[in-house]
């Protein structure tokens, strides 16, 4: 299919439809911000001159200072990529900005630059809310904080379920993750009655292993099948075995990271030089007077991806967009799916003693 781009999306298995390109709107400062509002410590004093009184005023205003940076950063952002022609914006309960998402588009709707048919949103299940009689009251909340009337996309955010609850990051007493044992089936099956209901269009996973998937595709009675598999991909993790069992389940690899991640040790696997920074990737975006995102995202395109790449800078944001007037050839596909370190950036260690890590899993 010629894509382009004003027209560049491509099928779901349920009918639907889906761009090839997104927003992306997590920001590492939406982490911290859930951490103070569950009220994790994050600061440990550095000095013994640190009074109480300072402790308790950081603590006070930080929280709400980054949120303002949030709210601000979500919320231009989105109305940038509009008028640069995104129409696909991936949200999360967790990265804490929702309402400012909603408010951009909405304002944008006004304007008459979109129409609601036209802006796809993804959002996603936190894993603390898949006991299936939490489900639809929490994907209410993420509808009235977007202010829409049904999300285009749902997806399980993680097989890995947390303690059932409103603490995000529900640990014990001596700082251990509190894991919950759950039948995925059952949450799905939950999902299932939100999409019956209207509320939903579209149903998909994120993070989840063939084995994983297999769970849902074989379970009895399944009505709705997921469309997509959000997952991370890019040139140094093309995750070819699972994108073949995916395509063959026409299930939709949608890659998040695709152009690698922030350089952060504390979540990020910094083993390998940023990807941004490979010199074929460098050299082909001279050839085709294009930066070397743009080659990593055009690569994960043609492989039948979609791309979730976040930013909230406005030129990068008006260059990742701009993919659709060139193409790479089947060699140089080939060439950058030779740099494939099959390692991931985003590792989730913090949860590598799960039950259901999925990342043990060969793919």
């Amino acid at each position: 299919m010629n894509q382009t781009a004003s027209d560049h999306r491509i099928p779901l298995n349920d009918g639907n439809s889906i761009p090839v390109i997104g927003l992306g709107t997590y920001s590492e400062k939406s982490y911290l911000c859930i951490y103070f509002k569950n009220k994790k410590p994050l600061f440990k004093n550095k000095r013994k001159e640190i009074t109480n009184l300072e402790s308790s005023l950081i603590h006070l205003f930080f929280p709400l200072l980054l949120f303002q940076s949030i709210r601000n950063l979500s919320h231009e952002s989105v109305k940038i990529a509009i008028d640069v022609g995104y129409r696909h914006f991936d949200c999360a309960l967790m990265y804490g900005n929702e309402c400012d998402v909603g408010s951009a588009i909405k304002e944008k709707i006004a304007e008459g630059k979109v129409k609601r048919e036209d802006v796809f949103f993804c959002g996603k299940l936190w894993p603390t809310y898949f006991s299936p009689e939490m489900v639809r009251p929490i994907l209410e909340k993420t509808l009235n904080d977007l202010q829409i009337d049904y999300i285009d996309l749902y997806l399980i955010e993680t097989p890995m379920a947390l303690k059932p609850g409103n603490d995000l990051f529900p640990r014990d007493e001596k700082g251990n993750w509190l894991f919950h044992n759950i039948n995925l089936c059952h949450t799905w099956e939950a999902l299932e009655a939100c999409k019956d209901s209207g509320l939903v269009k579209s149903l998909g996973v994120s993070n989840f292993n063939r084995r994983q998937l297999e769970l849902i595709l074989n379970k009895p009675g399944l009505k709705y099948k997921p469309v997509c598999n959000q997952v991370e991909c890019h040139p140094y993790f093309i995750q070819t075995k699972l994108l073949k069992f995916c395509q063959s389940h026409d299930i939709v690899i949608v890659a998040y990271s695709p152009l690698g991640t922030n350089r952060d040790p504390t979540w990020v696997n910094t083993d390998y030089p940023p990807l941004l920074e490979d010199p074929l990737l460098i050299s082909l975006g001279k050839k085709y007077n294009k930066t070397a995102a743009q080659i990593a995202l055009r690569f994960n395109i043609q492989r039948g991806m979609v791309v979730i790449p976040r930013s909230f800078n406005p030129k990068r944001i008006k260059e990742n967009f701009q993919i659709f007037d060139f193409s790479l050839t089947n060699e140089e596909i080939k060439n950058i799916e030779a740099l494939n370190k099959n390692s991931r950036f985003v590792q989730l260690l913090m949860w590598s003693e799960h039950p259901e890590y999925p990342f043990h899993d060969e793919y």
